[in-house]
């Protein structure tokens, strides 16, 4: 019988709040990431562009398993939209497919704004991860293809001029998951009839977390290795301090504040990771919920649900 391989890296679960700086990619953000906690096990809650700066949450460990609730919480935008030139991509990365002189002013911009407020169609980028026959998007744009994408409905709880200019406005948008903001560029660009393309991108928020929760690569640097910054290449089973990385986690419990919650003693939670049901005492327990979480001493212990007044596990987490 084949020997199981040992697991690279530590136990360790929480969140981690990156603001992501431009010129890195998501997948190389979660990949530094791990590599400074020496984590097991690494995942992000929605991709944001090479181009894009700001919040890129990042799980670790058990907080894995809490990925879904954050990718579909309401996220805050604020961007730049040029006037003047469609691009390829909508944003600078791509060359101009089309240009005008004409450059419109903040009355008309205002004026557009209740067409993409509320529940609107929206039609992805030809540069995005959207799969059309099984292949994405930006792979067929990549080889030269235009592509038939349909719409899709989507939210904007709110869209707000910032700052406007001669050839450029400063926008905050609230929307929902599915949203692409370089699309609401190219679409109001091409209704005010001047083209447009996202020169500036920054995500601020993903709910339920907040811009206090946010931490830099340099941060983690920083209390990953102290003043050893000229040194970073400790081994996997080297003796490290792991303190004051861990304390700049976000607990895992934070992505389910959309939850019901219900607070169990330690027996019950026991019994809760093992996959039994528990009865839920207490005069403010909900009765009856498809989802909720159970809590002991305010970790996590599941995911379940409430029925009759009984807690039942659907996923349980390592306490």
């Amino acid at each position: 019988m084949a020997r199981r391989g040992k697991k690279k890296g530590r136990p360790v679960s929480g969140w981690v709040v990156l603001d992501k700086p431009v010129g890195m990619g998501s997948t190389e953000a979660v990949s530094k990431i791990k590599w400074l906690f020496q984590a097991e096990k690494a995942g992000h809650a929605g991709t944001l562009d090479p181009l894009a700066s700001g919040m890129l949450p990042i799980a670790l460990g058990e907080a894995t398993k809490t990925v879904p609730y954050v990718q579909d919480g309401a996220k805050v935008y604020r961007f730049t939209v040029a006037w003047g030139e469609e691009r390829s991509t909508d944003d600078l990365e791509g060359p101009v497919t089309s240009n005008s002189d004409r450059r419109p002013d903040e009355a008309e911009v205002r004026a557009l704004l209740p067409k993409y407020t509320g529940v609107i169609m929206q039609t992805p980028p030809q540069f995005s991860a959207i799969k059309i026959a099984a292949e994405r998007a930006y792979d067929l744009a990549r080889e030269g293809e235009t592509v038939e994408i349909p719409a899709r409905e989507i939210e904007i709880g709110r869209l707000d001029i910032v700052e406007h200019g001669a050839d450029k406005t400063v926008f905050e948008v609230e929307c929902g998951k599915g949203t692409y903001v370089r699309s609401l560029a190219r679409d109001m660009g091409r209704d005010l009839g001047c083209f447009g393309h996202v020169a500036e991108l920054r995500r601020v928020e993903v709910e339920p977390f907040t811009p206090d929760d946010f931490v830099t690569i340099a941060e983690l640097e920083a209390a990953r290795f102290g003043e050893k910054d000229d040194d970073k290449s400790d081994e996997m089973d080297a003796p490290v301090d792991f303190s004051a990385i861990d304390a700049l986690l976000v607990e895992t419990a934070a992505a389910l504040d959309c939850l019901p919650q219900v607070a169990v003693s330690d027996d019950a939670a026991t019994k809760i990771r093992l996959g039994n049901p528990v009865i839920i005492r207490g005069r403010d327990a909900p009765v009856e919920a498809e989802e909720a979480c159970a809590t002991a001493r305010g970790k996590l212990v599941a995911i379940g649900a409430i029925e009759q007044g009984m807690f039942k596990p659907k996923r349980v987490f390592v306490g």
